[in-house]
């Protein structure tokens, strides 16, 4: 179960746009279950591939308490969105330590496949949707600081690249 590398806000990888899943084979199998121990490990609840510098649209979440309810969404595409939003207030795993409010759709409705390829659709509100438009967006090259205002996200950047310099000093 080797953990896996999180890239860190501003890491310009972040960016990178996600390749489609062609090939649903043992190597997929294992990156789910490296991804998977990766997000539980550090704590969160959704890890996109993207932010282990995997550009394959690949998400895994887990929003249960107990950490037993694992969902695999593999070239996920959202059908329908509800016109009702919500404000929640966020984090990322790529962003350490920073949450922020967020306006999102309330419900989603999203279709996938699953690890072995076979399609599902489900539809979401609370925590689950949210989780779903968060890594759906790191899949399309979107950090969901993004989303607030140029002084928030400016002070996170610069927050995050001393973080990074006093990390490497002491590594």
């Amino acid at each position: 179960m080797p953990l896996l590398n999180i890239l860190r806000y501003p890491d310009p990888r972040l960016h990178k746009i996600a390749k489609p899943v062609t090939v649903f084979d043992a190597r997929l199998k294992k990156l789910i279950k490296d991804m998977a121990d990766t997000m539980y490990e550090a704590p969160g609840v959704g890890l996109a591939a993207s932010q282990v510098d995997v550009h394959q649209q690949l998400v895994v979440i887990d929003t249960s308490d107990a950490q037993d309810d694992l969902r695999v969404f593999i070239n996920p595409e959202i059908l329908w969105v509800s016109s009702e939003t919500k404000v929640y207030d966020e984090g990322c795993l790529s962003v350490p330590g920073v949450y922020d409010g967020v306006e999102r759709p309330a419900q989603v409705k999203v279709r996938a496949l699953d690890a072995d390829g076979t399609p599902f659709e489900v539809s979401a509100d609370g925590l689950l949707a949210v989780c779903i438009q968060h890594e759906i967006d790191h899949l399309r090259g979107k950090v969901f600081v993004e989303y607030l205002s140029p002084l928030k996200r400016n002070r996170i950047r610069t927050r995050m690249l001393k973080e990074e310099r006093l990390l490497q000093r002491r590594g």
